[in-house]
């Protein structure tokens, strides 16, 4: 797990804890984790890494080698609070995962740390959560303190709720903490409880990033939440879970019509990943492209949350044809932006991806970043 040097790069020294986490595509059930829904994501092997030590002063040193975040940054002890200046905004994740620790009556000691890695930002491949999980586990190693990956998971989302101010459900945090090789992550966003749905091992996941950056703190994401909840109010129903396509589609007439498209897509979503989940069990490989198209074709149309560059890749994964190895592909994470995961046959995955990037820079004029990867394991520390 040693994926050290940057430290002894910056200051000469090595450092007293690695901490690396993975960033997660979400196979299906996009948008319903802050509704009470199921989820099934995979953690990736794009990592991010945060190498660090305590300091001395107690002050906090920041210095982000990878591109996505800003510069280098100092901060004292009593300067733990959220940063509203847009260049220092990343700043957000890390200060509020320490806030958290010291709301429960941790001592977080002032620590140098170095942020590098793979894991690309604003791709929709959860990089806030990656990084809030790695400065999470840095504090636990530092101090001692042990916390099991659902309770770190809660006070990661809380950092972001409360000082990254995206109103963010559970599954980015969980799936980053909780990842197991080989295997997608069932995971119940009502009660938290998971379940490891092994993949086929003739399948691998393609990632490919459109290149348009989200900012789901700009507001269009809080917009899906408030018009989720008002759905809900309009139709007296305490969760989405009580709820059916048939109550939803009888209530349409009386409906505003973009609550209603909000409701059709979280009831319809729920239903696609337990029929997701049953293809993966039975290899089923139709019904599993069939869930991955109306899935993204609902975040379309239903949700808005979907782009032209986004759209683009989906057309071209299903153009590649099911016969040549394609299974199905869809836009994964918050959207407006991001990424399109897809499963493909692992011995057509060079061919697809090469596929992708060239139909993309026909309709775009450039290519996208594509990679193939697997399942790995949950986000680890390591003491030096």
């Amino acid at each position: 797990m040693n994926r050290g040097g940057e430290y002894e790069k910056h200051f000469g020294a090595v450092p007293s804890v690695i901490a690396v986490a993975p960033g997660r595509v979400n196979l299906i059930g996009e948008h319903i984790d802050y509704l009470d829904g199921w989820v099934l994501p995979v953690a990736i092997d794009r990592h991010l890494v945060i190498e660090a030590s305590a300091t001395e002063d107690g002050f906090f040193e920041f210095v982000p080698v990878r591109a996505g975040f800003g510069e280098k940054v100092r901060i004292g002890p009593d300067e733990v609070f959220p940063r509203a200046e847009k260049r220092e905004r990343w700043l957000n994740y890390l200060l509020g995962v320490i806030a958290g620790y010291r709301g429960e009556g941790i001592e977080v000691p002032g620590f140098r740390a170095v942020i590098h890695g793979d894991l690309p930002a604003g791709a929709g491949l959860s990089a806030s959560a990656a990084l809030e999980t790695a400065t999470a586990l840095v504090i636990e190693t530092l101090t001692g303190a042990t916390r099991s990956v659902c309770e770190r998971a809660l006070l990661c989302q809380k950092a972001e709720h409360d000082y990254a101010g995206v109103p963010c459900g559970i599954m980015d945090q969980l799936a980053v903490g909780a990842g197991r090789a080989g295997c997608a992550l069932l995971l119940d966003c009502r009660d938290l409880s998971t379940r490891s749905v092994p993949l086929p091992e003739d399948l691998v996941i393609v990632v490919a990033d459109t290149g348009v950056k989200h900012a789901l703190g700009d507001g269009e994401y809080r917009l899906r939440r408030e018009q989720c909840e008002a759905a809900l109010a309009f139709l007296g129903a305490a969760s989405f879970r009580d709820l059916d396509p048939a109550l939803v589609e009888a209530a349409r007439g009386r409906m505003d019509d973009t609550l209603y498209r909000r409701a059709r897509h979280a009831v319809t979503e729920q239903q696609r990943v337990h029929a997701f989940v049953g293809a993966l069990t039975s290899g089923d490989l139709e019904t599993m492209g069939r869930c991955l198209r109306e899935g993204h074709a609902s975040l379309r149309h239903d949700f808005e949350v979907s782009c032209a560059e986004l759209d683009g890749l989906v057309e071209a994964g299903y153009a590649f044809g099911a016969e040549n190895g394609h299974v199905g592909t869809r836009m994964t994470g918050g959207g407006f932006g991001g990424s399109t995961v897809s499963l493909v046959r692992r011995e057509a995955a060079e061919s697809f991806r090469a596929h992708l990037e060239e139909s993309f820079a026909s309709q775009f004029d450039r290519r996208p970043a594509t990679f193939i990867t697997e399942a790995v394991e949950g986000a680890k520390a390591l003491l030096l």
